[in-house]
């Protein structure tokens, strides 16, 4: 089986995202093999195992590392391509935005988010992709704005413990810039502004560097695990910036070869050691095996930067 096959013979998910990616299928095509997401497979599982109240086990984010929650349900969901236009998925985000709240945040609405730009950059993801901006995602931009640190990024431990940016938490935000401005079109000039100066952090270290050595900043970098959980990643940045700009940066080009030089003889990639915390669905392979996920996302990224073939 090649490649491609191989990545089609999979959940809806998965498939339509190859489909349009990949194979530059036609808008029809794409949007059917869509819709199948929230009625069939992990889109339909996860829906399934939201409470009447709203919430996923009860919890708003996740208490221990577990990721059984509203925070990384919808952050699953949005990875997996669920359409907010589907009637199930409207009906579990509007359960999220009546009816769950901040409880150790004075029982702020979910979408008005809490105190860490970590996670404020999901919610606002969340709340951008999912139609629920407003008030809430007004009070998580203004805090976001003057959160960003003068290198360029965002860090949930500034200002107690520390002065520089982060990677995990600036990664975080950018997705979070990023689709407030696929909803609303073009951005204010604060935020895109807020956007480039995060991007430039991470290009400046080629996308896992440290600027002061040239060194891997941290080896957790080059694992690849789907769904990315709060930790950083190179394939997980690169496809931000596959998504973010239409032209390949030669700055990412250390970052491209680190994903290559992970492909395996077979062409495909595998799944990376995966991070702590309880979760619902495993929707990838298990650890070393090949990944459908990283494999799909890995060929997107050389596709947009251009090298390689799609298989």
């Amino acid at each position: 089986m090649d490649t491609v096959a191989w990545l089609l013979d999979s959940d809806p998910s998965l498939r339509w995202q190859v489909l349009r990616d990949l194979l530059d299928a036609p808008e029809t095509e794409v949007a059917k093999e869509r819709s199948r997401v929230t009625v069939e497979g992990f889109g339909a599982q996860l829906l399934a195992l939201q409470d009447a109240r709203g919430y996923w086990n009860n919890d708003e984010c996740g208490e221990d590392q577990s990721r059984k929650s509203v925070f990384w349900s919808l952050a699953l969901l949005r990875r997996l391509g669920a359409d907010p236009k589907d009637p199930p998925v409207r009906a579990a985000v509007g359960r999220v935005r009546d009816s769950v709240t901040w409880k150790y945040w004075e029982n702020l609405p979910y979408f008005h988010g809490e105190v860490e730009p970590c996670i404020n950059g999901g919610v606002l993801s969340q709340g951008a992709y999912f139609g629920q901006l407003g008030e809430g995602s007004e009070r998580i931009i203004s805090r976001l704005l003057t959160e960003q640190l003068p290198d360029g990024g965002w860090n949930c431990e500034a200002p107690d413990s520390s002065k520089a940016s982060s990677f995990d938490t600036t990664l975080g935000v950018l997705e979070g810039l990023l689709e407030l401005e696929r909803a609303v079109g073009e951005a204010p000039a604060a935020l895109a502004d807020a956007r480039s100066r995060g991007e430039e952090y991470l290009l400046k270290r080629s996308g896992f560097k440290r600027l002061s050595t040239g060194e891997v900043a941290e080896g957790r970098y080059l694992n690849f695990s789907f769904p990315p959980y709060w930790f950083y990643d190179v394939l997980r940045s690169l496809d931000y910036f596959r998504a973010a700009r239409s032209s390949f940066d030669p700055r990412l080009d250390p970052a491209v070869e680190a994903l290559i030089d992970k492909r395996r003889g077979d062409g495909r990639w595998s799944s990376g050691v995966t991070w702590p915390g309880e979760t619902y669905l495993d929707v990838d392979a298990a650890e070393g095996e090949p990944s459908r996920w990283n494999t799909l996302r890995a060929l997107r990224v050389l596709r947009w930067a251009g090298v390689g073939s799609a298989a």
